[in-house]
């Protein structure tokens, strides 16, 4: 009976028992852990509690604020709102769609492509003798992670905002792309685009 209590498959359909991280630097922020209902409900608030948030959950956490960028809310796509069933069933569905383009775990795939778009470096503004200057600086763990959710996020509300395709094909396409290394992809964009300003800033 414990055997079968630890075996829980996300939404009853994905088992995430076998699946690796293959990425040495995240594997202390990406949570895995096998859940039955993946809703937190805000217990989770502390230093590193994102850890314990599972990977799913945090994507469809990063779907209700697809219109974010820089520090406003620019933009706001009507089926992806901040209620935790719809951003769920995007999520269900979007890993319906990569299982069948693929024929692989989505889960699997969602990882590659989190690992495959999170940057290593970064810049920062550090000020010195009153001016100031651009210093690359390595990305923290959990951070990297959250840069790659978002990217994703971001990557799919724009192909989708105003046209034809919803949100959940375009999120299913961005990630599949990730996972691929695509240069298509916004997030592995946004990932080269960091490392190159770091590079320059050394």
């Amino acid at each position: 009976m414990s055997e079968q209590i630890l075996n829980f498959k996300i939404f009853d359909k994905y088992d995430i028992s076998t699946i690796e991280i293959q990425d040495e630097g995240l594997k202390s922020a990406i949570n895995l852990k096998p859940k039955l209902l993946l809703k937190n409900q805000g217990r989770n608030v502390g230093k590193f509690s994102q850890t314990k948030v599972n990977l799913v959950e945090r994507l469809a956490n990063k779907l209700s604020v697809a219109g974010h960028r820089g520090k406003k809310h620019k933009l706001e796509k009507g089926n992806a709102t901040g209620k935790y069933t719809k951003n769920m069933q995007i999520i269900v569905d979007v890993l319906e769609m990569i299982e069948k383009k693929t024929g692989k775990n989505p889960v699997e795939v969602l990882l590659r492509a989190v690992e495959n778009s999170a940057p290593r470096d970064e810049t920062t503004v550090i000020e010195y003798g009153g001016a100031r200057y651009p210093q690359a600086v390595d990305v923290a763990p959990v951070r990297r992670v959250n840069l790659a959710l978002k990217h994703l996020v971001h990557g799919a509300s724009d192909k989708a905002f105003n046209k034809k395709k919803t949100i959940a094909q375009t999120l299913a396409e961005e990630i599949i792309m990730a996972a691929d290394k695509n240069g298509e992809s916004l997030a592995i964009r946004k990932k080269k685009e960091a490392e190159a300003q770091a590079d320059s800033a050394r």
